[in-house]
């Protein structure tokens, strides 16, 4: 059987089609998606982050996976917990070390802005802030 021009091209424009099919699904069958803070699943009703969800599914997993015995994971929770209880510790002695630095910032920022900059830069500090209670988050950069 004998190709002509236009026989040939249409091949091979269904041969890169099909490439990039295979491709596409290879691709989407061996990416893994990864765990995150962010995963709606780790977020309360109100769609701010909830630390008990997370914990919740962490400890889930981790007794699937390992297959922990009822011990194990009571021993686990209680190294959850007092780990816990030193990130609560460790933020209270360092806030006010952050915030101090954080007023420096302002402060030599401030110092370096025209009048008018530094009313439109105290309106940007006031909607940072009321986001961030809006979200229920901590001053300082996003996490």
């Amino acid at each position: 059987m004998k190709l002509t021009r236009a026989s040939a091209v249409l091949w091979m424009a269904v041969l890169l089609v099909c490439g990039g099919v295979l491709g596409a699904l290879g691709h989407r069958v061996y990416s893994l998606s990864t765990v995150s803070a962010s995963n709606p699943l780790f977020r309360g009703a109100d769609g701010r982050r909830n630390p008990e969800a997370f914990r919740k599914r962490f400890m889930e997993d981790m007794s699937t996976r390992l297959k922990l015995n009822s011990d194990q994971v009571q021993k686990i929770e209680a190294v959850m917990d007092d780990t816990r209880e030193q990130f609560r510790q460790a933020r209270t002695s360092i806030d006010p070390q952050m915030q101090k630095i954080r007023q420096q910032q302002e402060a030599r920022i401030d110092q370096l802005l025209s009048p008018e900059q530094k009313t439109e830069w105290e309106k940007m500090r006031q909607e940072r802030a009321q986001d961030r209670k809006k979200r229920g988050d901590r001053p300082g950069p996003p996490r």
